[in-house]
């Protein structure tokens, strides 16, 4: 038992804490509400304007005594303008006869989960003196050319990140190096967080500030104690430290953790955080293969200055990386719609922890059946036996049977690619935001998402386009589920859909918005830095596109990083389970998100196939031109030239004909994937292999089997 000394200085010490404010948030939404300017405000407090704006954007927290007065002022704001909690989701299930009253919830702006270091309740200790950079001199620090300037935040005034190499010189973007004294890897994290200066702004005004990434080249890493190389016979990306491993026991004898995911690759490194301060720091291995050559081409053979401006800019573009390009672009949902934000209880007055309407939440939600994976528990506990959805991406060849002599004399196949045709579907699409409710029978509606039982199998279109209703573009057999999209194409065809039955989702509301217009600004961005511009004509684009990646190949790495940050990201809402020791009916890590949301996938994947089939059918409207092959965002057009200019629609103006395909550089427009002969074309249909897969050149013989 504590003595009652213990109690007493226990108490002392309680009735010493600073009063607690509300969140920065809040503390504008009240003043605002009580009509109150910061200038105003400040000559009140006897301070300047700046310091309220800090106070109400939470760079800074009132010292006392003003601590006290602004916490009196909010208090007698709060009690006349009481905050409106978000409103529970509906309770009762909707009546299965006819759902026609769904809930739209608006697209406000939205958190994160792993770790959770904990919540933001007292003001940021002073952060100690920061070392004071050096400039980059020689050669290998050359590289901050080019990168835009972001505004910089007084708390992180080196950035985002920094590539450390073994001489201790951190590489930081701006061409700025830091020392970094560290030879262990808590030394590592504790200067991280207390001199470095690195760390980004949250992107949403109810998420978090992101972690501090610092990357470790090969020398850095055996410097630190690492092996230079992760061996093993498994999956590289699942490969960890031993847990007697040196560097992992030193990590907690200094009383720092690891994530589940152990010391891989990626290690996040943290503390429970301590007031409103997150204690936490990323590290990334380049020797470890941290950046996949896939999505990162020719990156990790960069200098470290090199590296810090691609990995800084896609950081100021996107997100500071926080893993493979896929679980960067997953992050980026939740980072851009928390799923918490901080709400008043009109029983204490206390702030606390609530739903931010528009985001997933924070619990994970079980599919319907037919949304899940097979091995999925839902899918093997219910012995469910009636389909799944098919709402994949187009692998289509068509049958050379259907060619006539005049397209088989034309002398060239030219393939047109779709700019990240996934992000372009996901541009104002309303997704379910709430658990899908059963119905039979129920009425087609193309404004509620979800799954839909119906047979199209009746719907008989040109066998020179695929069917918009599969992904093999085969003709539909019988029954099948579709997502909302695909029928609701069906309907605009002028064909009559009489579901059979049906999972929907009452609550929706357009959750990818901002993740679309985040990275649509990111793509189009670093297209125009790499002189791809939105005010080029046609002819100058193809000639712009044909040779941007040689002008600047850190940008193109950068290029080709946000394009695979949106189809992992995508990819991740249905990630399968991993390891070939899983057992099927088992659930797996991936199930514990709430972002593990496969009828949002479906439902991106059914949009963009769609997207894709309507300019098919408009082209062929338009031109008479029929495709050779499609696979997912690439299409393959008989042409009399190398160039698509002489068989895409332009009106007499010549301008673009809307609705079929148009060049350019946003997404959804499209630009040339590549040229080859109509005859290589032709005979790769008759051996079944897809032209669009090989369209670039290359033997096809070598990927035969994909």
């Amino acid at each position: 038992m504590p003595s009652q000394d213990e109690l007493f200085d226990a108490v002392d010490a309680l009735l010493e804490e600073e009063p607690q404010l509300p969140p920065p948030e809040e503390r504008a939404r009240l003043r605002e509400t009580a009509g109150i300017t910061q200038a105003r405000l400040a000559a009140v407090l006897k301070t300047s304007t700046q310091t309220v704006k800090n106070w109400e954007n939470g760079r800074s927290e009132p010292k006392p005594p003003r601590l006290e007065a602004y916490q009196r002022l909010l208090k007698g704001w709060a009690a006349k303008y009481p905050a409106h909690a978000a409103p529970a989701a509906p309770a009762v299930a909707p009546q299965p006869e006819a759902p026609q009253t769904f809930t739209r919830v608006p697209t406000v702006e939205q958190d994160e989960a792993e770790p959770d270091i904990g919540v933001a309740v007292k003001p940021a200790p002073e952060r100690p003196a920061r070392p004071a950079a050096r400039p980059a001199t020689s050669s290998r620090r050359s590289a901050a050319k080019k990168a835009a300037k972001p505004a910089v935040d007084p708390r992180f005034p080196h950035g985002p990140l920094a590539v450390l190499d073994g001489d201790g010189s951190a590489y930081a973007v701006g061409g700025v190096v830091l020392d970094c004294p560290a030879t262990t890897v808590p030394e590592l994290v504790e200067w991280t967080l207390r001199e470095s200066g690195l760390g980004a702004p949250k992107l949403n005004r109810y998420g978090k500030d992101s972690d501090p990434l610092i990357v470790l080249t090969a020398a850095a890493a055996v410097k630190l104690g690492l092996p230079e190389r992760l061996e093993g016979h498994e999956q590289r990306r699942s490969l960890r430290l031993p847990e007697d491993h040196p560097v992992v026991k030193q990590v907690a004898k200094a009383k720092w953790q690891l994530t589940q995911r152990g010391f891989g690759p990626w290690a996040r490194i943290y503390r429970k955080a301590q007031g409103r301060d997150r204690q936490c720091v990323q590290l990334a291995i380049l020797s470890w293969d941290a950046l996949d050559e896939r999505s990162w081409p020719g990156v990790a053979e960069m200098e470290p200055a090199d590296i810090a401006r691609v990995l800084g800019v896609y950081a100021q573009r996107v997100i500071t990386p926080r893993g493979s390009t896929a679980v960067s672009g997953l992050e980026l949902m939740t980072a851009l719609r928390p799923p918490t934000k901080a709400v008043q209880d009109p029983e204490t007055g206390n702030w606390v922890s609530g739903h931010n309407p528009g985001s997933l939440g924070t619990e994970p939600m079980d599919p319907a059946p037919p949304e899940a994976t097979p091995e999925h528990p839902v899918v093997v506990n219910s012995g469910w036996t009636g389909g799944f959805l098919n709402e994949e991406a187009y692998q289509w060849v068509r049958s050379v049977d259907t060619l006539s002599d005049e397209e088989c004399t034309l002398p060239f196949a030219v393939g047109l690619d779709l700019n990240t045709a996934f992000l372009a579907a996901a541009a104002r699409l309303v997704v379910g935001l709430s658990g899908p409710d059963h119905f039979h029978a129920p009425k087609f509606n193309p404004k509620i998402p979800g799954s839909w039982l119906a047979d199209l199998s009746h719907i008989e279109l040109d066998p020179r386009l695929p069917s918009p209703f599969t992904p093999d573009g085969s003709r539909p057999t019988g029954p099948a589920w579709y997502q909302t999209h695909t029928l609701a194409y069906a309907q605009q065809l002028g064909y009559d859909v009489h579901p059979i039955e049906a999972y929907l989702r009452r609550e929706t509301g357009a959750y990818l918005d901002p993740w679309h217009d985040r990275l649509k600004d990111a793509y189009v961005d670093t297209l125009a830095d790499m002189g791809v511009t939105k005010d080029l004509d046609d002819a100058a684009f193809l000639a712009a596109m044909d040779q941007h990646k040689q002008n600047d190949p850190a940008l193109a790495a950068v290029l080709s990083a946000i394009k695979a940050t949106v189809k992992g990201g995508v990819g991740k809402l249905r990630e399968r389970p991993q390891g070939k020791h899983y057992k099927e009916g088992e659930t797996w890590p991936a199930l514990s998100r709430p972002t593990w949301r496969p009828d949002i996938r479906a439902a991106v994947i059914s949009k963009a196939r769609v997207n894709m089939h309507r300019k098919l059918n408009n082209m062929a409207k338009m031109t008479g031109l029929f495709p050779l092959a499609v696979l997912s965002d690439c299409v393959v057009y008989p042409s009399p030239s190398e160039s698509p200019l002489d068989f895409l629609p332009y009106a007499a103006s010549g301008k673009p004909q809307p609705g079929a395909f148009r060049l350019g550089p946003t997404p959804g427009l499209a630009k040339l994937e590549g040229v080859q002969p109509m005859l290589w074309a032709v005979d790769l249909m008759e051996k079944g292999l897809n032209p669009a897969r090989h369209i670039k050149g290359g033997d096809a013989v070598l990927d035969e089997g994909e």
